[in-house]
């Protein structure tokens, strides 16, 4: 399935509810508000974007359930620039900036693809470079090496302009881990929905990366990311949605967003035994560390 069909069907159906809210703000650590709201003709993945208005209703929906901090993440050019500019006019969002490694597997990490992610990069509110990676599953053989060059430029470019790096890793979990000991890690590296087992994540934290859990940490046949997230120290835990795709349990297959935080958030809760108010702080600095201070006047160096 092609990304654009994939963002058509993870908006069918009816928006579940907003949960309870949670005691204290906890955070959206990767969210896609351009697919959650736009609307695309045939054939343009990023071609009509959300008015201020519905970003702004978004935004407020899950800051009313205590979730008042997001990551906008890009995908594209077009999508990173969207996400760079509503960070420059929203308070409560910082954004992120890459080239799908799906985008460097068709070709379209070129030179100047890059130079624009690079020059976003040092925009103030833009806080991280991602989501970067290789992915096994969507991109053929053919289209590894083009991946990989483009995940090796964008290490390069978060480590010139100290921000973080937000890995998109699908079915390439060595492979991942062999390029960022070969490079050399950003000291905040981020793995977006984790997908490995206790193994892999043993091998990530030893390395000090911090593993984001999306909504497939509720599912019932994920008792494999349960355990990971079991064994990460609760200093290297984030959460997310990847909004609208991975809807946590009871709602999954129905549109996602960053108000359905708080499903994933009391899911980490049990699973790591610490207290809900005590484990949305914790998220909270992480996040923090990781991305810097999402007040406009504080200095952004992370």
């Amino acid at each position: 399935m092609s990304r654009s069909a994939s963002s058509r069907a993870n908006r069918r159906g009816e928006p579940p509810p907003s949960p309870e809210p949670l005691p204290a703000p906890a955070l959206d650590s990767h969210t896609h508000l351009d697919i959650v709201l736009g609307e695309r003709p045939a054939g343009d993945e990023h071609g009509e974007w959300a008015p201020d208005d519905a970003v702004d209703a978004e935004i407020a929906a899950a800051a009313a359930v205590n979730v008042t901090r997001l990551v906008q993440v890009g995908v594209d050019v077009a999508s990173s620039r969207w996400s760079a500019a509503l960070a420059a006019r929203h308070p409560g969002v910082l954004a992120a900036v890459a080239l799908h490694p799906n985008e460097a597997g068709a070709g379209r990490a070129d030179d100047a693809a890059l130079a624009e992610i690079d020059r976003l990069a040092a925009l103030p509110r833009v806080r991280a470079v991602g989501e970067t990676g290789l992915d096994r599953y969507r991109t053929g053989a053919e289209g590894w090496a083009a991946q990989e060059a483009s995940f090796r430029a964008h290490i390069d470019i978060a480590k010139r302009h100290g921000v973080a790096l937000v890995i998109h890793d699908r079915d390439a979990h060595e492979e991942i881990l062999r390029v960022l000991d070969d490079e050399g890690a950003p000291e905040h590296t981020v793995f977006h929905c984790f997908s490995g087992d206790p193994q892999f994540a043993r091998a990530c934290v030893e390395r000090g990366h911090v593993l984001s859990f999306a909504g497939t940490v509720t599912f019932g046949n994920a008792g494999y990311l349960r355990e990971a997230a079991a064994l990460t120290p609760v200093d290297q835990l984030l959460v997310e949605t990847d909004a609208p795709f991975l809807t946590p349990m009871p709602y999954r297959g129905r549109p996602n967003a960053s108000r359905l935080v708080p499903h994933t958030v009391r899911a980490l809760a049990e699973v790591t035994g610490t207290d809900l108010a005590e484990l949305c702080d914790r998220l909270t600095a992480t996040a923090e560390r990781v991305f810097g201070p999402w007040e406009r006047d504080a200095p952004s160096g992370t």
